[in-house]
């Protein structure tokens, strides 16, 4: 394959991607449907609540594609949020069982191309580097045999009563100035400080905690910690995009320490769709910046508890 063609086609395939998975998303949201809130309470997903992760690494899958693999869990009905590749089930001694149709997701980043570097060195500037998205398939643990039986085991949930204890230790191991009272949760971009009322004032207390870790999402953007673009007004573009972002990365909290998670703000769903149908990469990079929000959160978590927070895949949007 010539340079020409091989440099055409990704960009092509990107697009095509964005378009594609973007598609997805907005079809689920025109049904009324969150693709970050599974039912996971439901007779329909029979997975336990959990982020999905490689079988064979042990890594968690970050940004669109917990969205993708999710929506393949409950669509499938599949028992385990375990993937791997058809070559990494082969590579544990197991196969993908004959018939099975795969799970496409993305990995995104950037080359430099020699040509590129040859200029830099020469002109002194700094070297472009080229964005590329690739697709790749994955299978269930479930649509695989003769797996070794801890790959295809199904992790059992955690206890409840372990569940709000840890939330609220996370909320003080953070170091944000988290404060207690009022009528309404937000957060302070400029004091720089999340404000939720008190658990008795939610008519489920968990929501007390879904509620937290949704605003600790928007404190996690502050310039001295992940550094988002905060500024956009109530009503904007900006305002929506930064709402989506905490909005999925409570649920990947939530999903990581046991809690089901919920709608917090479901009359965004039609500034949400403005946004993504606008720019197709919207979600993808809402994604993103929800995962590396959820890991900065979850960072802090007690060295016992982060040891089964494993790493996210290497992923940029």
């Amino acid at each position: 394959m010539s340079r020409k063609t091989a440099s055409a086609r990704p960009g092509q395939d990107r697009a095509s991607l964005y378009d594609e998975i973007t598609g997805k998303i907005i079809a689920e949201l025109v049904a009324g449907r969150l693709p970050w809130v599974q039912p996971w309470g439901t007779a329909a997903a029979k997975a336990p609540l959990a982020m999905p992760k490689n079988a064979a690494t042990g890594r968690q899958y970050s940004g669109i594609n917990v969205l993708i693999l999710w929506g393949a869990v409950i669509e499938h009905g599949f028992p385990a949020q375990s993937w791997l590749t058809f070559r990494q089930a082969l590579g544990l001694g197991g196969n993908v069982r004959k018939g099975e149709h795969g799970t496409t997701v993305v990995y995104a980043d950037r080359f430099t191309p020699e040509d590129e570097k040859r200029r830099a060195r020469e002109t002194g500037e700094e070297a472009a580097a080229i964005p590329f998205l690739k697709r790749f398939t994955v299978f269930n643990a479930a649509q695989c045999e003769n797996l070794p039986a801890d790959v295809a085991a199904v992790a059992p949930p955690l206890p409840p009563d372990l569940i709000e204890p840890r939330v609220e230790t996370l909320i003080r191991a953070t170091g944000v100035d988290f404060r207690i009272g009022g009528n309404r949760a937000f957060y302070a971009p400029d004091p720089d400080f999340v404000m939720v009322p008190p658990p008795q004032a939610y008519f489920e207390p968990i929501n007390w905690h879904r509620t937290a870790l949704h605003e600790l999402g928007h404190a996690s953007g502050h310039p001295s910690r992940l550094g988002r673009d905060l500024t956009g007004a109530f009503g904007t573009k900006k305002y929506a995009f930064e709402e989506l972002v905490a909005e999925m990365n409570a649920a990947f909290c939530c999903a990581s320490l046991g809690i089901v998670p919920t709608v917090r703000h479901a009359d965004y769903i039609g500034s949400w769709l403005e946004v993504m149908r606008e720019d197709n990469r919207a979600v993808v990079r809402a994604a993103s910046q929800a995962s590396k929000a959820a890991d900065w959160i979850l960072g802090f978590l007690p060295e016992a508890d982060a040891g089964t927070h494993a790493a996210s895949t290497a992923e940029a949007a």
